[in-house]
């Protein structure tokens, strides 16, 4: 008799007690689906056992913040690189390359100039007008001054053959050392320094016995028969440019010889205050840093 006096909705209410208290509510399929897009995504955060939330990871999603920084450091170390330059050593050097440069063009002036006699008169017509009559050589005088020409470049070349090897071989030194100084070698290698140092004054005690060797050369040349019969013949025609003596060329060489006697004793000194700095450098260095992993020993 009790069941039958139940309200037929007594069923229904304590379904929907059972659901309230345990929180089950039902959901549909499309409800679970968006559910698990929305908490499942990769953009929510997940929470750890400790109850912290998780951020999520990107990976290879991720941009750098300067993309162009290892362009710009590698511009920025050759800018460093080229204060070199500017440096006393780099100038230094510098000077060392033009001064054997222009040793190598006052040489090859006079080298390359044979000054030989042409008869132009020879040629007749308005040739024998403008370069005959007393000032033009003629008959066997021709082809004597001809061959005094020829004797007097062979005499002078030796010295200034000797001139432009060593001018060119200390200028192409010069350029090296100022390439290993942009590259930064010799902090990297200190002893470098002292081979410099070694090698800058021993060349600048060379270029004395260079320019011994130069003037005295060129001296024999000038004093030479062949130099005063050739003057004396061109002197026969009223020709005042092939006196023996020395031309401007030759002193210019020599005063140029002389710079480079204190350019590569100066560039000794520095090379020399510049190995001192960089020992004092990494020094420091080592002081601050701590010594090197090698030279630890046991205590690694």
């Amino acid at each position: 008799m009790a069941d039958r006096s139940r309200h037929p909705e007594d069923d229904g209410y304590t379904d929907r007690r059972k659901r309230d208290a345990t929180h089950e509510t039902p959901k549909s399929e499309f409800d679970r689906d968006r559910t698990g897009r929305e908490f499942h995504g990769s953009d929510v955060p997940h929470a750890d056992r400790h109850g912290r939330d998780e951020a999520p990871s990107r990976g290879s999603q991720e941009t750098p913040v300067f993309p162009f920084k290892e362009e710009y450091d590698d511009h920025r170390q050759a800018l460093y690189n080229l204060r070199y330059i500017l440096s006393s050593r780099g100038l230094c050097q510098i000077l060392e390359v033009f001064v054997n440069l222009l040793l190598v063009i006052c040489a090859g002036v006079p080298y390359s100039n044979k000054g030989g006699y042409v008869d132009l008169a020879s040629l007749g017509s308005l040739y024998h007008y403008y370069y005959g009559g007393a000032n033009a050589f003629t008959g066997t005088d021709i082809a004597r001054v001809q061959e005094l020409d020829v004797m007097f470049h062979q005499l002078k070349t030796p010295p200034y053959a000797f001139t432009m090897a060593c001018g060119g071989a200390l200028m192409a030194y010069a350029c090296g050392l100022l390439a290993l100084g942009v590259f930064r070698m010799f902090y990297r290698c200190p002893p470098l320094l002292l081979g410099e140092a070694l090698l800058n004054a021993l060349i600048g005690l060379g270029y004395i016995p260079s320019l011994a060797f130069y003037f005295i050369k060129l001296k024999e040349t000038y004093d030479s028969p062949v130099c005063k019969e050739r003057e004396r013949m061109y002197a026969s025609k009223g020709h005042e440019g092939f006196k023996c003596q020395y031309n401007g060329a030759d002193i210019a060489g020599g005063l140029f010889g002389v710079l480079g006697v204190v350019v590569f004793p100066v560039g000794a000194v520095l090379a020399i205050r510049a190995f001192r700095s960089v020992r004092q450098r990494r020094r420091s260095k080592e002081l601050r840093d701590g010594p090197r992993p090698e030279e630890r020993g046991n205590y690694v």
